[in-house]
C-alpha cells in the first residue's frame, strides 16, 4: 500500500512539474477555433473515431459557439497539445452533445432537477502523444474545474469501452449506459459514465493535488463577462498556499 501511495505522489509531482509550463486559453476567435480544428481532425482521423472527408479537415459545428459550451485549448511551452469542449447543462439549457448519443439517460438526470458538466470533443495532437501521455489529465483538469466553478452534479464520460476503466480509476464514474453506436459521425461504440461531483472532488483533489485550483483561476476561464484570457495554472499555489510560493498574481496571465 504504501509503495502505491509512493508512486502515486510521484506521479502527482511530475504533472505539478508538467502544469508550470501550461497554459490554458478560452477559445472564441476565428484564428483559434480553426487551430483547434485542426488538432481535432488529427486526433479523429489518427484513432478512426468519425466519418471525416480529406477535404474537409477543419471541425467546428453550431455547438462550439453555444452560450453554455467552452472551448478550450492547452498548450504546453506554448505550442497547442489538446482541446476540450465542456457543456454546462442545466434543466434550463439542454444542449448537450452526450444528449445525442443518450437521450433517456440524460434527460433522466435533468428531468431530477441535476445540473451537469459534459467534457466532449477531447483531442490530443497526435504526434506528442506518444511523447506526454499525461495529456487527459491535463485536460481533463478543466472539467474539474468547471464541475466546481458551476457547483454541478456529476460529470459526464461519453468514452470508449476500453477507456472506461480509466474513467473508473481517477474519477471514481459510475456505469451509467452500456455502449452503444451512435449512427451519425462516430465509428466506435460509446458509453456513458459519470462522477458524482459532491463526492468525489474532495478524494481527487486529496490524490492528485495537480487538480486543484484558485478560484480566480476557474473565474477567468469560465466568466464571460471580459475578453477571453490565457491563465496559467494555479494547482501549486492552490495546494501549497501563498505562504510557501511566492506569486505575482499578474504572471497568472499569459
Amino acid at each position: 500500500m504504501a509503495s502505491v501511495q509512493s508512486a502515486t505522489n510521484r506521479f502527482s509531482d511530475k504533472l505539478m512539474q508538467l502544469l508550470d509550463q501550461v497554459e490554458y486559453r478560452r477559445v472564441e476567435t476565428g484564428e483559434d477555433m480553426e487551430e483547434v480544428a485542426r488538432i481535432r481532425y488529427k486526433a479523429y482521423k489518427a484513432g478512426a473515431v468519425m466519418h471525416l472527408g480529406d477535404d474537409s479537415p477543419l471541425l467546428i459545428d453550431e455547438v462550439d459557439f453555444d452560450s453554455h459550451a467552452y472551448v478550450f485549448g492547452i498548450y504546453y511551452e506554448e505550442r497547442l497539445i489538446s482541446t476540450v469542449r465542456l457543456h454546462h447543462v442545466t434543466p434550463e439549457h439542454r444542449v448537450t452533445s452526450s444528449g445525442k448519443v443518450f437521450p433517456d439517460e440524460i434527460t433522466a438526470f435533468l428531468d431530477a432537477g441535476m445540473s451537469l458538466i459534459d467534457p466532449v470533443r477531447l483531442a490530443a495532437d497526435p504526434e506528442i502523444w506518444s511523447e506526454m501521455p499525461a495529456i487527459p489529465y491535463l485536460t481533463l483538469r478543466l472539467a474539474t474545474m468547471a464541475t466546481d466553478y458551476f457547483q454541478t452534479d456529476r460529470c459526464l464520460q461519453m468514452v470508449k469501452p476500453a477507456h472506461s476503466a480509466f474513467y473508473k480509476r481517477v474519477f471514481d464514474a459510475d456505469f451509467v449506459a452500456s455502449p452503444k453506436s451512435n449512427q451519425g459521425k462516430f465509428i466506435i461504440d460509446l458509453m456513458l459514465m459519470a462522477t458524482r461531483v459532491k463526492e468525489v472532488l474532495p478524494k481527487l483533489y486529496e490524490r492528485f493535488p495537480f487538480f486543484k485550483s484558485e478560484p480566480f483561476e476557474r473565474r477567468m476561464m469560465f466568466d464571460r463577462s471580459g475578453d477571453p484570457l490565457t491563465v496559467r495554472p494555479t494547482a501549486r499555489l492552490a495546494h501549497f498556499g501563498s505562504s510557501r510560493i511566492q506569486i505575482n498574481p499578474a504572471s497568472i496571465i499569459g
